[in-house]
């Protein structure tokens, strides 16, 4: 398994900002994560971030990306509708052993956060041949 987890408190945060109508912390980062061949791609959304405020760390196979989104609204006496969520965005992924995390490539465009994290050799598929009952060779999927 590539990914392990997310956030596990996220749809409990979701539930309570609807039953209280306020924020009890910043949105989450919504993300898409899948395989593509030889690599592991997760593409979180980051609208309206600067690139110079996005960290990225990895420890013992945890990834968090940090963000921060800073208020554009110049007066708040004047403030009509403020949906726009603002603040510090923070998200950990508990990434499986399989994902070289020593290679993650990351990206920052059009708001979208893609990270890129290479899949180790021992967990790509790989063909193992198989001898008949006559001696020859064969060729299974492993």
């Amino acid at each position: 398994m590539m990914l392990m987890r997310t956030d596990p408190f996220r749809d409990i945060d979701r539930l309570t900002q609807r039953i209280l109508g306020e924020a009890s912390r910043p949105a989450a980062m919504p993300m898409d994560a899948y395989r593509e061949a030889d690599v592991f791609v997760v593409c979180f959304d980051l609208p309206g971030v600067n690139a110079d405020s996005i960290d990225l760390e990895v420890e013992r196979n945890v990834l968090t990306v940090t963000a921060q989104r800073t208020d554009t609204v110049p007066d708040r006496d004047a403030v009509v509708v403020a949906e726009r969520p603002t603040g510090t965005f923070s998200r950990q992924l508990f990434l499986g052993e399989t994902l070289r995390t020593d290679d993650i490539r990351a990206d920052y465009t059009d708001g979208v956060l893609t990270l890129r994290i290479p899949i180790a050799e021992q967990a790509k598929p790989r063909r193992i041949s198989v001898s008949r009952g006559d001696g020859q060779p064969r060729s299974i999927n492993a």
